[in-house]
């Protein structure tokens, strides 16, 4: 019996000729619905990074919330130039890709081993960073974007601050590859309930903030820059304090926070 010309339905050939045939309209198929899906992808990953920016700042973010109406209408988003810390006039928020940049050689820099805290190998030149006025159009609160390697990952989140542009208000891990139950724990809210009121730097201008081992108590001296650790992830916690420290050092965001401090930057530029 022949189903197809020259190949015996029994024969090797057949079974070949119709698993390439399978292969060849799976394929098409699937890259169809990544096509036709991508813009989908696109708009919801947009709005759940918004989410994220809305819930570390304090703001309504819920399910039943309007994501894209309140970040709108309550967060001005720049782009910083990195080693100046002001803002790149030139760029639009709305068309920048951070991690997009970061893997471009002409947008990003590669980082020296000694001040690779973050273990991120490369950073982009720019980054956005997310400002939050009250109904007088004064600064209320800086939303910053860090991420940094932890045990098995690179954790993506936003770290908040106050006005001073040194007092933690939240932070915010959304993307993370780390053990559950252990590192992942980067996402437990009463955790992240421990950074409020933290303070990044110390009298002589360092970044202080850190993540040690165990817990803080009453008795932990310098305790207004310390959160507790991660029990049973050590390795992810000094991911999270080196990342704080590669970020918020004078390699990252330093220059942005001190000319906030200095009254030199203000949301409007």
């Amino acid at each position: 019996m022949v189903g197809i010309v020259g190949f015996s339905r029994d024969g090797v050939g057949y079974i070949v000729v119709v698993a390439l045939a399978v292969c060849l309209v799976c394929s098409v198929l699937v890259a169809s619905a990544a096509t036709f899906l991508k813009p989908m992808q696109t708009v919801n990953a947009k709005a759940d990074r918004r989410s994220n920016i809305l819930e570390v700042a304090g703001l309504p973010s819920g399910p039943d919330v309007d994501v894209n109406e309140v970040f709108n209408d309550r967060i001005e988003s720049r782009v910083v130039d990195l080693s100046t810390g002001e803002y790149a006039e030139d760029l639009e928020a709305s068309g920048f890709d951070q991690r997009d940049a970061a893997s471009d050689p002409e947008q990003s820099i590669k980082i020296a081993p000694r001040e690779d805290l973050a273990d991120i190998k490369r950073r982009s030149k720019f980054a956005e960073v997310y400002l939050v006025n009250d109904e007088q159009g004064e600064l209320k609160t800086i939303v910053l974007p860090v991420h940094g390697y932890g045990l098995w990952s690179t954790m993506y989140g936003f770290l908040a601050l106050k006005p001073d542009a040194n007092t933690v208000e939240g932070i915010k891990y959304y993307e993370q590859g780390e053990t559950p139950g252990l590192g992942a724990e980067v996402e437990n809210p009463r955790w992240r309930a421990k950074w409020e009121g933290k303070k990044v730097y110390g009298d002589d201008g360092e970044v202080q903030l850190s993540v040690i081992k165990g817990s803080v108590g009453a008795n932990t001296a310098n305790a207004e820059y310390k959160v507790d650790g991660l029990s049973g992830a050590t390795l992810t916690s000094r991911g999270v304090s080196n990342t704080i420290h590669y970020w918020l050092g004078a390699n990252g965001f330093e220059p942005f926070l001190k000319k906030i401090r200095s009254g030199n930057l203000s949301a409007e530029g």
